[in-house]
């Protein structure tokens, strides 16, 4: 049983189901994002915990309380808008108050609050303002404070950063990621962009086509994804996906592929599973991140499963810290991460190590990886 527990949760319009038996236990002071393509259903299931959205079955609980059916206003929860929905015509402090005027809070505790969480967000000169006179990312900080100064059980933010440049963005998710490690709220966070996904939360559910296809530690989710899609869809760039047929020698268990110039080749697969061994002569997929795929003096050297390919080198990408190298592994383009000072070129032959032991299988016909 967790803070904010999710169960069996369903939503319907008529007959379409657009949300599938989501099942999530949120723990006190936990950080989590809802992450997925646009339609998936993420934004669906933030409004049903917001009571915006009615649930067609299953239940969602706020500390032990059933909140189907519970008015928004009742549910202590506090809600961030992509939009900011601020009041045009109050000032910076009266956004932040209003809320609490409503519920009767008096005049004093509410000049305390107002100056506890103005201070906290360093946004004390802004106090007087109207909104228009505010840039985009102190907009975004009075819109957070109009959520934290009413101690809510649960902060929702509904793709907070989406409207900031670049920069800005990167700069408001250290602020997010600040607070919650200092004040130790219990988040729900919205998000198409996996990287925000990665960077702040403490646990993620990967959601697709209204189903919650992984749910776990940002680590788990990167090094272990369930399925192709999760595989795909987090991480930049994604991770490498080769044609490989399984290949048993022994107590051994090889990926059998063909490098650009057609030859055979063979890796050596990392702890294999019963369940791996099984699909020996079948055609599988083998997954690899950028960085497990790298120059030899790159490579992880605590490894002892790198396997090491000659290979032409497609097309060369800097980027500062590294060099992004493309080549061609058994039919696909691979990227292989590389540090910075990597001297190869377009047409060159060059080492590639593959770090088995970062690797992981799909099974070509369900899409899940083979554990």
């Amino acid at each position: 049983m967790g803070f904010l527990d999710i169960n069996n949760v369903t939503k319907s319009y008529g007959t379409v189901e657009v949300l599938h038996r989501v099942n999530i236990a949120v723990e006190e002071g936990e950080f989590l994002v809802l992450v997925g393509p646009s339609g998936c259903g993420k934004s669906t299931l933030l409004n049903m915990i917001a009571g915006l959205e009615e649930i067609t079955s299953g239940d969602i609980r706020i500390k032990d309380s059933v909140m189907n059916g519970v008015h928004p206003s009742n549910r202590n929860i506090a809600m961030v808008f992509q939009s900011y929905a601020l009041y045009p015509n109050m000032t910076v402090g009266q956004n932040i108050t209003f809320g609490l005027e409503m519920h009767g809070v008096p005049k004093p505790e509410r000049e305390k609050a107002m100056a506890d969480v103005a201070r906290l967000l360093q946004i004390e000169q802004l106090l007087d303002r109207k909104p228009g006179q505010l840039s985009g990312g102190q907009r975004q900080r009075v819109a957070m404070g109009r959520a934290l100064v009413r101690n809510p059980d649960v902060f929702l933010f509904d793709e907070p950063l989406s409207n900031l440049d670049a920069k800005l963005r990167v700069d408001m998710r250290t602020e997010i990621k600040k607070l919650h490690q200092k004040l130790g709220t219990t988040i729900v966070y919205v998000t198409h962009d996996q990287i925000e996904a990665m960077t702040l939360s403490t646990r993620i559910a990967v959601m697709n086509g209204g189903y919650v296809q992984q749910l776990g530690t940002p680590k788990e989710i990167y090094d272990t994804p369930a399925n192709l899609f999760v595989a795909t869809f987090m991480g930049s760039p994604s991770m490498n996906l080769i044609n490989v047929t399984v290949q048993v020698d022994g107590n051994s268990v090889y990926a059998k592929t063909q490098n650009d110039q057609g030859k055979d080749l063979r890796l050596a697969l990392y702890e294999p599973s019963e369940a791996l061994k099984a699909f020996d002569g079948k055609d599988v997929i083998l997954g690899v991140r950028s960085e497990a795929l790298t120059d030899v003096e790159g490579a992880d050297q605590r490894s002892s499963h790198v396997e090491v390919i000659r290979n032409t080198v497609t097309v060369t990408e800097p980027a500062g810290s590294d060099t992004f190298v493309a080549t061609t592994v058994g039919g696909a383009e691979c990227v292989a991460r590389m540090r910075a000072d990597t001297d190869v070129s377009p047409g060159q032959q060059a080492e590639f190590a593959f770090n088995m032991e970062k690797a992981v299988v799909f099974d070509p016909e369900t899409e899940n990886r083979i554990q």
